[in-house]
């Protein structure tokens, strides 16, 4: 029987004086576990085999007793550890999210162009130029043996000629052999140097091989770093399509917890030098819920103390505008081309509706900041939803309620070039140009595009003047109880950036007709100014791509091309 930790010596007979009878056996046996030690000794080997059993068994049961005892411990000691462990990981994940912000103040978020390069060396090791194997050399020729003639020899010329004889012979023998040993030799030497030419012919091949893979490798990685400093080059020279791969290397180098998702979309409007970011922000579900690990010991168990749900509302509220302004201060501090006087910014989070029980996309929040005011924050001591307030940027009191509203300026999801055909006295198809068309066709275009937007609501559109400027007034009356009422829409066929005087006048129309609201419609796009005077004002600014897009909402379609646009207009000016 085997025993755990059980160590038995040998049983050893003890004899009497004269050495003619054994008086009895005796072994020693210890406990490695326990430490302890006893001698065992008895009259017979199977009263002894008895005895040492039942120390074992109850050495076996003392020690099971010891070792339930440390488990338990064990288990309560490791319990306590995932415990704390838990407990600290919770808390390092709340501490992330708060200290969002903070962190990406003591990051330098320019691209570093040289990073980005490929440095790497080619991994393979030139194949190893093959060694010949020894060659035999020869054996040293045999000499010529001269014998040594005895006195009957000398005397008696027979037999001298016989000694004489029998040494040529054995010394042609032995030329025989040396010869046959040579030809091998050289035989054997041949096909190592035949063996190694063959090895040196494959060894060239490898290298061949190996020189067109490094040289492959080396253009493919030249190729590529130039690609880098042209991007580089183009970006430092404003190309839109640069721009936007450079503010995406920015963000996308930008560092959030796992939990948070990390995707957005990016246009850049070069004529007024705004960036728009469609950024999707964490649900609320991304929070951490858990704020402490317990173990119970009288339950044997682990206990999760959560968070208040004020407490998650809370800090979505405070993350969703930290991600805002850090993104925001990323893109600023990154401009290293100066391309970018402002960032329009809408919010998404994408969640299960409560009310629906739909999964929903809805912007909840939405900010357009200028770079010269931005760069004056000091986002060390801000309160991030204050500072989001003073900048005018848009939401509701609690983002956790996940209220949609509606972006200051959003990328448009359409093509921006192109619409259905649009039945304005059979003059406009797929290839008119609506910043070049007749100012006429465009106050008609205008008036039919808003009355089928007001109709379904049985509202009415009148054109009240025109002006050959390409601006048209028109007035909609919206009957909705609640968001209806009196409507000053403004259409400006421009090819340039419209001004902020613009935005002023069609507000102080907006005033002076004692309307609920302003629409100013333009088939090019706005400056920053013009978006932050409309800021806190019943003003909704809608450019091109806004214009394209109502189109196709009622199955029209038409292009806008600003610069096909002015050299159509020069030349009717001629």
């Amino acid at each position: 029987m085997s025993y755990k930790h059980l160590n038995v010596s040998t049983a050893e007979a003890h004899w009497n004086a004269t050495g003619t009878r054994i008086l009895k056996y005796s072994l020693e046996m210890y406990h490695e576990g326990l430490k302890e030690h006893k001698i065992i000794s008895a009259p017979e080997l199977d009263i002894l085999q008895n005895k040492v059993n039942l120390q074992a068994q109850k050495w076996m049961e003392k020690w099971d007793v010891i070792e339930t005892k440390q488990r338990k411990y064990a288990q309560m000691e490791a319990s306590i550890s995932e415990a704390q462990m838990r407990t600290a990981e919770a808390e390092t994940a709340v501490r992330a999210i708060e200290n969002l912000l903070l962190h990406t103040l003591s990051v330098d978020d320019s691209v570093n162009w040289d990073s980005l390069k490929k440095k790497d060396n080619f991994s393979e090791d030139c194949p190893v130029k093959p060694q010949p194997k020894p060659k035999k050399s020869y054996p040293e020729q045999p000499e010529k043996e001269v014998p040594v003639f005895s006195l009957m020899e000398r005397i008696f010329k027979s037999k001298k000629e016989r000694k004489i004889k029998q040494y040529n012979d054995l010394f042609a023998v032995s030329i025989l052999s040396w010869e046959k040993v040579k030809s091998e030799i050289d035989i054997y030497n041949q096909s190592i140097e035949q063996e190694h030419q063959l090895e040196l012919q494959k060894w060239n091949e490898r290298v061949e091989e190996w020189t067109r893979s490094k040289n492959e490798f080396l253009k493919l990685q030249e190729e590529f770093n130039v690609k880098i400093d042209h991007l580089k080059e183009s970006y430092y020279n404003l190309n839109s399509d640069s721009i936007l791969e450079y503010c995406d290397m920015v963000l996308n180098n930008s560092d959030y917890p796992d939990t948070f998702p990390k995707n957005y979309e990016l246009e850049y409007i070069p004529e007024s030098k705004i960036l728009i970011i469609e950024y999707e922000l964490p649900s609320i579900d991304s929070m951490p819920t858990i704020k402490e690990v317990k173990y119970i010991a009288s339950k044997k168990e682990l206990k999760e103390t959560y968070y208040p749900e004020s407490y998650t509302q809370k800090l979505f509220d405070e993350t969703l505008y930290k991600i805002t302004l850090r993104t925001i201060h990323e893109i600023f501090e990154a401009d290293a081309a100066n391309a970018i006087d402002a960032v329009s910014f809408n919010g998404w989070v994408e969640a299960i509706n409560k009310a629906t029980g739909k999964l929903e996309n809805n912007c909840i929040l939405t900010i357009q900041i200028k770079k010269i005011d931005f760069i004056k924050v000091d986002l060390a001591n801000v309160d991030p939803k204050i500072c989001f307030r003073k900048f005018k940027g848009v939401a509701s009191s609690k983002l956790s309620t996940l209220t949609p509203i509606q972006p200051l300026l959003q990328i448009s999801k359409q093509d921006k070039r192109f619409i259905e055909g649009y039945e304005v006295a059979n003059q406009i198809d797929s290839t008119t140009n609506l910043a070049a068309m007749n100012w006429e066709d465009f106050e008609h275009l205008i008036r039919q595009l808003f009355e089928k937007e007001f109709l379904s609501n049985g509202g009415e559109v009148r054109v009240t003047q025109a002006s050959r400027d390409g601006g048209v007034d028109v007035v909609a009356f919206d009957p909705d109880p609640i968001r209806g009422g009196k409507i000053i829409i403004q259409a400006k066929r421009y090819t340039n950036t419209v001004s902020v005087s613009a935005v002023r006048d069609l507000y102080g129309t907006v005033v002076n007709e004692g309307a609920t609201k302003g629409i100013l419609v333009s088939t090019a796009d706005y400056g920053p100014d013009a978006y932050e005077f409309a800021k806190g004002k019943p003003i909704t600014l809608l450019n091109g791509s806004n214009l394209l897009h109502l189109l196709e909402k009622h199955g029209h379609r038409a292009k806008i091309d600003l610069r096909e646009a002015k050299k159509i207009i020069a030349e009717n000016k001629k």
